[in-house]
C-alpha cells in the first residue's frame, strides 16, 4: 500500500531544484509571457466578466474530463492550486485569447493571402533510392507501363510501413518539403510522375496525385492567429528580465516553506 511522504522545501530550495533540473528557462518563459499579456490587457482596458470566467472554467473541466467535484479537487491537488488560484489561471487564459484577438484578428486574412503559397499541400507517393541509376531505370519502367509505381515501391522502399502503403506520403505542406522537391512537386500538373530528384538523402522518385490549393479554413485562421501572437510575445518578452529575489523573500518570511506530498511504496 502506498503511503504519503511529505517533504518541506523553502522557496530558495525550490528555485535551486528548478535550476539544477534545467526547468528554469521554461518557467521563466511562462512567467514572462504572462507578464506581457497582463500588461497589454491593462493597456487595452481588456477585462474578464464573471460569465466569461464561468464559461471558460466549465469548458476547461470538460476538456480535461473533470466531470465531478471530486475529479476537479484531485486535479487542483495535483497542481497545488487553491480555488482562487484556479480562477486566476482561467482568468489568465481568457486574457491571452482576448489580447490575441484584439491585436491580430484583423491581420489573419491579409497574412494568409500574402503567404498562401506556404499553406498549399500536395498528395503524392515517394520512393527514395540510394542508386541514382536504379531510380532513373525505375522511372522509365513506370513510364512505359512495364511496372506500376506500387510494384516498385514494394520492391525498393526500405521503410516497412511506407512499403506497405506503396510509398504514400499523404497531404504534405510545401514548407515541409526540401526546396528542390517542393519546387518540382508544386510546378507539376497532376497526376504525373516526376523524373528522379537528387538530394543528400538519395534519389527521389515521386508520383504526384493532387495539388491542394490553400483555403482559409477556421482551423487555419486559429493557427495563423496563434503564430502571430506567439511571435509578438517572443519579441515583447525579450525586454523582460526576471529577478528571483529569493533572499529578500526569505528574510521577510523566515518561516515560509513549501510542502510537497510524494507517494512512496
Amino acid at each position: 500500500m502506498n503511503t504519503v511522504k511529505k517533504i518541506k522545501m523553502t522557496p530558495g530550495e525550490f528555485l535551486h531544484q528548478a535550476k539544477t533540473l534545467a526547468h528554469l528557462p521554461t518557467l521563466v518563459e511562462a512567467i514572462s509571457t504572462r507578464q506581457v499579456i497582463q500588461a497589454k490587457a491593462k493597456n487595452l482596458s481588456l477585462d474578464v466578466t464573471p460569465q466569461e470566467l464561468q464559461q471558460a472554467a466549465d469548458l476547461f473541466r470538460n476538456m480535461n474530463q473533470l466531470h465531478s467535484a471530486e475529479a476537479t479537487f484531485l486535479w487542483l491537488e495535483k497542481y497545488q492550486l487553491s480555488l482562487d488560484e484556479f480562477e486566476e489561471f482561467i482568468h489568465g487564459n481568457i486574457l491571452s485569447h482576448k489580447v490575441a484577438d484584439h491585436l491580430f484578428s484583423d491581420q489573419v486574412e491579409p497574412y494568409f493571402y500574402e503567404h498562401r503559397i506556404v499553406y498549399e499541400q500536395a498528395i503524392f507517393y515517394e520512393i527514395i533510392f540510394e542508386d541514382e541509376d536504379l531510380a532513373l531505370e525505375s522511372f522509365y519502367a513506370i513510364e512505359e507501363k512495364e511496372v506500376s509505381f506500387s510494384d516498385v515501391a514494394h520492391q525498393y522502399t526500405q521503410d516497412k510501413e511506407s512499403r506497405r502503403i506503396g510509398g504514400y506520403r499523404g497531404a504534405v505542406s510545401r514548407k515541409d518539403l526540401k526546396p528542390e522537391i517542393s519546387a518540382a512537386v508544386f510546378a507539376s500538373k497532376p497526376p504525373t510522375l516526376l523524373q528522379p530528384i537528387l538530394t543528400a538523402q538519395g534519389s527521389h522518385l515521386i508520383l504526384v496525385e493532387e495539388i491542394i490549393l490553400a483555403q482559409l479554413t477556421e482551423s487555419l485562421k486559429v493557427q495563423i492567429l496563434n503564430n502571430l501572437f506567439k511571435e509578438w510575445i517572443k519579441e515583447e518578452a525579450q525586454s523582460i528580465e526576471i529577478d528571483f529575489d529569493v533572499d529578500n523573500y526569505a528574510q521577510a518570511n523566515p518561516d515560509s516553506d513549501m510542502t510537497l506530498a510524494v507517494m512512496s511504496g
